[in-house]
């Protein structure tokens, strides 16, 4: 991989922070471990690619959800997923005066399912506007960003000084 030209890394590293579940936790240390890429060039690639779908799952998601609600099984988890959401938040005023703040919490912890398109379909699910629902997001996406960025140099860290005793 070491020979690949370096926008090629770039935009893989980019494509890898795109992918569902993966995001930018995974694409940081593929970036810098696979591709050899540096620290900070590793955290951008992975962040743009991680937050180009953003706007698309917050604002376009729901006519796909309408579209494939009109089979029942499709129907089903829509539905559940739609209707809990919805409920949690209207069950609690709190909540609906901290949606901001729990999304980019949400997005924010560097685990998976956390990331940027379940906050961006969570926040599809609650009906918010892209400008209200995409900078707690990128915030959020900033963050586990520069978690995962500093946990990668830790591991490099000591990787490195395991091959140097050996």
């Amino acid at each position: 991989m070491a020979s690949l030209p370096l926008i090629i890394k770039y935009l893989l590293t980019g494509i890898v922070g795109m992918i569902p579940i993966i995001e930018l936790r995974g694409a940081i240390p593929i970036g810098v471990f696979t591709f050899h890429l540096n620290y900070i060039e590793a955290f951008i690639c992975s962040f743009i690619g991680n937050i180009i779908p953003i706007y698309f799952i917050v604002k376009y998601i729901r006519p796909l959800f309408d579209f494939f609600g009109r089979w029942k099984p499709f129907k089903i988890v829509i539905d559940w997923a739609s209707e809990r959401a919805t409920k949690k938040i209207a069950e609690s005023e709190k909540l609906q005066n901290f949606t901001a703040l729990g999304l980019f919490l949400f997005v924010a912890i560097p685990l998976p399912g956390t990331g940027a398109w379940v906050g961006s379909l969570i926040a599809n699910f609650l009906d918010l506007p892209p400008k209200k629902a995409i900078p707690p997001i990128v915030a959020g996406v900033i963050t586990a960003g520069i978690i995962v960025l500093t946990l990668t140099a830790m591991a490099n860290g000591g990787i490195q000084y395991l091959l140097q005793r050996n």
